[in-house]
């Protein structure tokens, strides 16, 4: 099989540099690690979680991109020259965020609503931008058809690479991705392009190499929550064992101890990590419904023991 570049997306509060460092010492398989968006503010200040996402030392080992969220090109030129200076050499505009709370503002998926606008921000950033931009995006607000003209603007500049998910803003992540729209995405675009949008185990992932044979690149979140091994087994190799992802999930959740203290905070973060990860077994829903109500460490930790000795993995995709 030709190889085909595997990058993890970011999902915000779920892919900082614990899990980050932790599947790619375990699994690893992963091209470049998409650091969760930062948000751009004056004179590039960073709020205490985007500058321990961000530091070199927590990065070590992978390739870590850093994802920019905002529509003033003064905040994303200053933002992008403090990541330089720390040793960045790429970073990515997200113009994909679905969120109301983000789109009210006019960032994310929001930027997508006035071309007009748009054209000028990406004129601007990219005239003094001291490192390769690539973009993140929607194929529009309300209708397929925003695409063509959306398309056509991203291929007047010169983008590092062009990550589409396939859907509206206002689908959120509802319904099957447009993937009809990617054909002609790679033939318009000068520059390369990565798919992203439901690959969440390996039949998805075939059935996407089968409509688009020419695909080189592929986004992958969720499916890489829930089959940390995937990008193994889209390589040709298997699919994790028990043994392994106990090793993983033991890991991440000595890092978090260790990292945040309090038990709060520690069982909210095991809580986001199992939402994903208990749809790699069978009967997800019952084993969930435990972990939900867990409040107590040691409570958890009885029942993560139960889902290692008692459950059974999903082998069919």
């Amino acid at each position: 099989m030709k190889k085909i570049q595997i990058d993890f997306a970011p999902l915000e509060g779920i892919t900082g540099y614990h899990l980050r460092q932790v599947h790619h010492s375990h699994f690893g398989d992963i091209d470049r690690y998409y650091i969760p968006f930062i948000q751009p503010k004056q004179h590039g200040h960073f709020s205490h979680r985007e500058a321990q996402d961000i530091q070199p030392q927590h990065n070590e080992g992978l390739v870590a991109i850093p994802q920019l969220l905002t529509n003033q090109a003064y905040d994303f030129l200053v933002t992008t020259e403090k990541l330089a200076a720390l040793g960045y050499r790429h970073v990515n505009l997200n113009l994909g965020c679905p969120a109301r709370t983000v789109v009210s503002k006019g960032r994310g998926a929001g930027q997508l609503a006035d071309l007009g606008k748009l054209e000028a921000f990406l004129t601007e950033i990219f005239r003094y931008t001291p490192l390769p931009v690539s973009i993140k995006t929607r194929i529009g607000v309300e209708q397929i058809q925003e695409y063509e003209s959306l398309l056509a603007l991203y291929c007047q500049f010169p983008l590092a690479e062009l990550i589409v998910h396939p859907r509206l803003q206002r689908e959120y992540y509802e319904g099957r991705p447009h993937r009809e729209v990617m054909e002609e995405t790679l033939k318009q675009a000068p520059f390369p392009v990565c798919y992203n949008g439901d690959i969440v185990n390996l039949d998805e992932f075939y059935q996407l190499q089968s409509a688009l044979p020419a695909l080189q690149r592929v986004m992958i979140g969720r499916g890489l929550l829930r089959r940390p091994a995937l990008a193994r087994e889209i390589l040709g190799g298997p699919a994790a064992t028990m043994a392994e992802l106990k090793a993983y999930h033991d890991d991440l959740y000595q890092r978090y101890r260790g990292a945040f203290g309090a038990e709060r905070v520690v069982l909210f973060k095991m809580k986001e990590f199992w939402t994903y990860q208990i749809q790699a077994f069978e009967e997800p829903k019952r084993m969930a419904k435990k972990l939900k109500k867990v409040q107590r460490l040691p409570v958890y930790e009885q029942i993560v023991e139960e889902v290692w000795e008692q459950g059974t993995l999903v082998t069919a995709d």
